[in-house]
């Protein structure tokens, strides 16, 4: 069985950082792409960034600059730096991992940025 284990959400003021973690456990291989969405309330989730297996990044245009995804294949872990926080960055933060065999979710942090 897979297990998403995501932490590091919480409140933060504007202008604050936060880093996510997302760790994968269980019978889990031949991950390809990570990734991070989000949801706040009243919205349609949203991808806020991803990361293939080669290193290649992609960011939504309202985080680029301020947010970097990474990963650390060995710990099946991939990780969101959050810089510069805004109040509309506030909403549930939720990891993806999309393998060969399918794709799996983290149960979701909530990321709370105070003005």
């Amino acid at each position: 069985q897979v297990q998403l284990v995501e932490s590091g959400g919480g409140l933060v003021q504007a202008g604050g950082s936060l880093r996510l973690s997302c760790a994968a456990s269980g019978s889990i291989y031949n991950i390809n792409r990570m990734g991070w969405y989000r949801q706040a309330p009243g919205a349609q989730r949203e991808l806020v960034a991803a990361i293939g297996s080669g290193g290649g990044t992609a960011y939504a245009d309202s985080v680029k600059g301020r947010f970097t995804i990474s990963r650390d294949n060995a710990k099946k872990t991939v990780y969101l730096q959050m810089n510069s926080l805004k109040p509309e960055d506030t909403a549930v933060y939720s990891c993806n991992i999309y393998t060969l065999y399918g794709d799996y979710w983290g149960q979701g942090t909530q990321v709370t940025v105070s003005s």
